[in-house]
C-alpha cells in the first residue's frame, strides 16, 4: 500500500509540472558546478604541480642526457683529433728513422769503400815490396850463380885460373853490366 499511495503522489506531481529533457534543475547544476569546481581546485593544486615536477624532471633527464652526448661527441671529437696528431707525428717519425738510416747506411758504405780503397793500396804497397825484395834475391842469386858460371868459363877461354876474389868480382860485375845494358837496350 505504501507503494501504491507513493505512486500515485508521483503522478500527480509529475503531471502538474513539465520537466524539459535537456536542462537539468538548478540544484543540479549548482551542485554540479561545485563538484567542477572542487575537482578543478584538486587538479590545479594537487595534481598539476605533481605532474608538472615529474615533467620537468623528464625535461631535466633529457637536457642532462643531450649535454652528455654533447661532452661525450667533443670527447670523442678531441680523442680522433689526438689520434690523427699522433698518427701524423708517427709517421713523421718513421719518415724521419728511415732518412737518418739512409744517410748513415751511406756514410757506412763511404766509410767501408774508404777502408777498403786503403786496404787495398796497403796489400799492393805489401805485394810491391815484397816482389821487390825477391827480385833482389834473384838478382843476388843470379849474380853469384851467373859469376861462378863466368869464371869458371873465362877461366877456361883465358886458359889461366881466375881464381883471385877481387879479379873474379871485376870480371863478374864487368859481364852483368855487359849484360844489363844489353837488355836495356834491347828493350
Amino acid at each position: 500500500m505504501i507503494a501504491q499511495t507513493l505512486l500515485a503522489a508521483a503522478e500527480e506531481h509529475g503531471a502538474e509540472t513539465t520537466q524539459n529533457i535537456i536542462l537539468p534543475e538548478p540544484y543540479d547544476l549548482l551542485w554540479s558546478i561545485v563538484i567542477f569546481t572542487i575537482i578543478v581546485v584538486v587538479f590545479v593544486k594537487k595534481i598539476l604541480p605533481t605532474l608538472q615536477k615529474v615533467l620537468d624532471e623528464r625535461a631535466e633527464l633529457i637536457q642532462g642526457g643531450i649535454e652528455k652526448a654533447e661532452k661525450a661527441q667533443a670527447e670523442a671529437a678531441a680523442a680522433l683529433e689526438e689520434y690523427t696528431a699522433q698518427l701524423t707525428e708517427a709517421r713523421a717519425e718513421a719518415a724521419r728513422i728511415r732518412e737518418d738510416a739512409r744517410v748513415e747506411a751511406a756514410q757506412i758504405l763511404a766509410e767501408a769503400r774508404r777502408r777498403a780503397g786503403t786496404d787495398s793500396e796497403r796489400i799492393v804497397e805489401t805485394a810491391q815490396r815484397q816482389i821487390e825484395a825477391e827480385r833482389h834475391q834473384a838478382v843476388v842469386s843470379l849474380r853469384s850463380e851467373v859469376g861462378s858460371l863466368a869464371t869458371e868459363l873465362a877461366s877456361r877461354i883465358v886458359g889461366e885460373s881466375l881464381a883471385d876474389d877481387a879479379r873474379q868480382q871485376r870480371v863478374i860485375d864487368s859481364f852483368l853490366d855487359d849484360l844489363e845494358s844489353t837488355v836495356k837496350a834491347k828493350g
